[in-house]
């Protein structure tokens, strides 16, 4: 059973870092341009009426990274210690990235963006400038999943390769 729940654990976790870097880039690149712009003269400006729309935090990130992510960090820093060690330790760099990850979600982002939809928070300027070193600091946050998730393929390469397939 140990061997089964280690290997479904592992799989979930790897498959959700790959799932929760594409959309990340994705919202990056798509998304959020739409969300702080620029005007005519160059100044950037936080369209909080699009980004409250979208509200992507409640419509997908919940189901894609704010529970499963999360739930799937800690269970792998739970049964990563029964996995064999050649797998351990790359497991171990992909969990504590991944916590990285978490702790930067759960400290910054969210209650950021939760500011910045919220009207009469910041006047128009300072929205635009958190919003602005919000999708900046969104890069850092890409960086470490994709850290996390070539840490994650090389324990899943070396537990198949533990197991000669």
């Amino acid at each position: 059973m140990t061997d089964k729940l280690i290997t479904f654990t592992l799989w979930a976790f790897v498959i959700n870092l790959g799932v929760v870097l594409g959309a990340g880039l994705y919202e990056s690149r798509i998304e959020a341009p739409r969300w702080l712009s620029a005007d005519g003269d160059g100044a950037l400006r936080w369209n909080r009426d699009v980004a409250v729309a979208a509200n992507v935090g409640l419509r997908f990130w919940v189901y894609v990274s704010t529970i499963p992510l999360t739930l799937l960090t800690l269970g792998s820093l739970v049964l990563l210690w029964q996995a064999p060690d050649p797998v351990r330790g790359w497991w171990m760099a992909a969990a504590l990235v991944a916590l990285i990850d978490r702790t930067m979600t759960f400290s910054y982002f969210i209650p950021s963006m939760l500011k910045l939809m919220t009207e009469g928070i910041y006047g128009e300027a300072e929205a635009a400038a958190k919003a602005c070193l919000w999708l900046k600091l969104a890069w850092v946050r890409h960086a470490a999943d994709l850290a996390a998730l070539a840490a994650g393929l090389q324990a899943f390469a070396s537990w198949h390769a533990r197991s000669g397939r």
